[in-house]
């Protein structure tokens, strides 16, 4: 798997250290193995899972501002995981409301040794964001004005919203509500990925 996803990281011009290739892979084996008992993914195959959750996460990361981020509904660590490993010098709160996704987010950050990790069991509208984060993520989370609506007490003033999206969701940018605007639209290319995937980041209006 190393040398797969050594691969994929080459043709998405990505470059980690090896103790970063290891734990991504890491990773991967640990969500293999729970996955069976605890249904954490509905991608099965390790190798598929480099694409479809390892190089989906992290080509997200040149994108990002700031040191401190929320993952809400992160789900088995996706993207927050991946991200956490590639920028070691930030912080990621990885939010999510079922017990057993965070128990398995707390053996993974035990295990691979990501002191830059704090899994929450919250639901998003009911966490305290203190201090406010630079940035709020989620990968297929809500619609996006379900995202600015429930995250809307978690960015500090100049945070912003990061929404990982697969095609581009025209009627939800369309449906934004007042106070909240689209900042950028990115393509992102993730190799041997088959359909589209859009980083949508969107700032709140200044008052």
């Amino acid at each position: 798997m190393l040398n797969k996803l050594a691969r994929l990281l080459a043709e998405a011009g990505i470059s980690l250290t090896d103790r970063q290739q290891k734990q991504l892979v890491a990773y991967v084996e640990l969500l293999n193995k729970w996955n069976k008992a605890y249904n954490l993914t509905s991608v099965r195959d390790p190798n598929e899972m480099l694409v479809r959750h390892i190089l989906d996460s992290i080509v997200v990361a040149p994108h990002l501002a700031g040191q401190r981020f929320i993952d809400v509904g992160t789900g088995p660590g996706l993207p927050g995981i991946p991200l956490a490993i590639v920028l070691p010098e930030a912080q990621f709160t990885l939010l999510d409301s079922l017990g057993k996704r965070v128990r398995f987010l707390r053996q993974v950050q035990h295990e691979l040794k990501l002191e830059n990790v704090t899994p929450v069991q919250s639901r998003v509208e009911e966490f305290s964001a203190e201090p406010p984060f630079d940035g709020v993520i989620s990968r297929a989370f809500a619609s996006l004005t379900d995202m600015v609506t429930w995250c809307h007490h978690l960015p500090a003033k100049t945070g912003r919203f990061y929404a990982l999206k697969g095609m581009l969701p025209e009627d939800e940018i369309a449906q934004l509500p007042a106070g909240f605007s689209v900042e950028n639209i990115i393509k992102l290319q993730v190799p041997q990925l088959d359909g589209e995937r859009h980083l949508v980041t969107i700032e709140a209006d200044e008052i």
